[in-house]
């Protein structure tokens, strides 16, 4: 198989990379990064899209008035887009399963002390009330723990996360406003059509944020190891 850092090709029984020396592990771990990294950007490239066309939506609306607006023919036009914000949770709920996988593997080879058990890194996922706060001081403890960095870094870096978790849970939420909104009159379709934008730019720039926490940790980890 083709080394992931140098592309040199290791034989199978060879735990180590001949050429530039990367160990099988670190090599397996920055593929699985590689893919998180992939399946976020094309659902920021989806959240982006829906987004751009829902403002094409708005053009139409900021020109109609009471006498000519048509609440069927908007309830039709904006029907697929709930469905696209279905396909889009569907497309999180598997990059969040393959993040997982990748996470678990971060927090692991991250130097120690770490403030949570290992489990947490799944159970903070899915426990009530928990994971409302707890998945981003795990994400923020992985990435300061794995590169040394000063005091602006950090809080660079907490920045960056407290940013990815707050788009997150106001796309999450936004989104399902969209799809529970009612057009029956011009300033709910309004007010609908800006939701929905607003819930596609969140979940978009969350992909984003993702995108560069999992660069940048799994970079840091794989130079660890290397």
């Amino acid at each position: 198989m083709p080394c992931a850092l140098c592309g040199d090709i290791i034989p199978t029984e060879v735990a180590r990379c001949p050429a530039c020396g990367a160990w099988a592990r670190r090599r397996d771990f920055r593929a699985v990064g590689v893919a998180v990294f992939m399946l976020l950007g094309f659902n920021a490239f989806i959240a982006l899209g829906s987004g751009i066309s829902l403002l094409r939506m708005a053009r139409p609306l900021r020109g109609a008035t009471h006498d000519t607006y048509d609440p069927g023919a908007t309830d039709r036009a904006l029907a697929p887009y709930s469905d696209v914000f279905l396909i889009c949770s569907i497309m999180a709920a598997v990059t969040g399963l393959l993040y997982l996988g990748w996470l678990w593997r971060a927090y692991r080879q991250s130097p120690g002390p770490h403030r949570h058990h290992r489990a947490w890194v799944v159970l903070g996922w899915l426990c009530p009330i928990v994971n409302l706060w707890l998945p981003p001081r795990l994400v923020y403890e992985v990435w300061v723990n794995s590169g040394r960095y000063r005091t602006a870094e950090r809080q660079a870096a907490g920045l960056v996360v407290a940013a990815w978790w707050t788009c997150v849970l106001l796309g999450v939420l936004l989104a399902r406003v969209f799809t529970a909104g009612s057009v029956e009159t011009l300033a709910e379709a309004r007010f609908d059509v800006h939701v929905g934008v607003a819930a596609a730019a969140f979940q978009a720039l969350a992909a984003a944020l993702c995108m560069a926490s999992v660069f940048q940790i799994t970079r840091l980890q794989v130079a660890r190891g290397t």
